[in-house]
């Protein structure tokens, strides 16, 4: 690094400094904990690969980041109330989407 004159204050960027403090946790700024809004973002993927397109079932498990199909049909499962085949089955055939089960905080 090139000495310009300038100094640099130690602490001077620290993270935080000049902004509102951080909240305590993740769950507390998002309402959900980090794993939970990770698992919705990877149902909600999965629901727009299965509504969109024509991939199998493995792919788009591991497209939307679970780590096996499974595992996918588990958590589409306790999301959405149906397997990953029945909501593609619905959604193709016109009917209704299913909507997701509101969740009690």
């Amino acid at each position: 690094m090139r000495a310009t004159g300038h100094r640099i204050r130690p602490g001077r960027f620290e993270t935080g400094r000049y902004a509102r403090p951080p909240p305590s946790s993740p769950k507390q700024e998002v309402g959900v904990s980090p794993g939970q809004w990770l698992t919705r973002q990877r149902v909600e993927r999965a629901r727009h690969l299965l509504e969109s397109t024509d991939l199998s079932i493995d792919q788009i498990a591991h497209d939307a980041g679970f780590g096996t199909a499974q595992s996918m049909r588990q958590h589409l499962q306790g999301a959405l109330g149906v397997t990953p085949t029945a909501y593609r089955r619905t959604f193709r055939s016109g009917g209704a989407t299913p909507a997701a089960p509101q969740r009690q905080p």
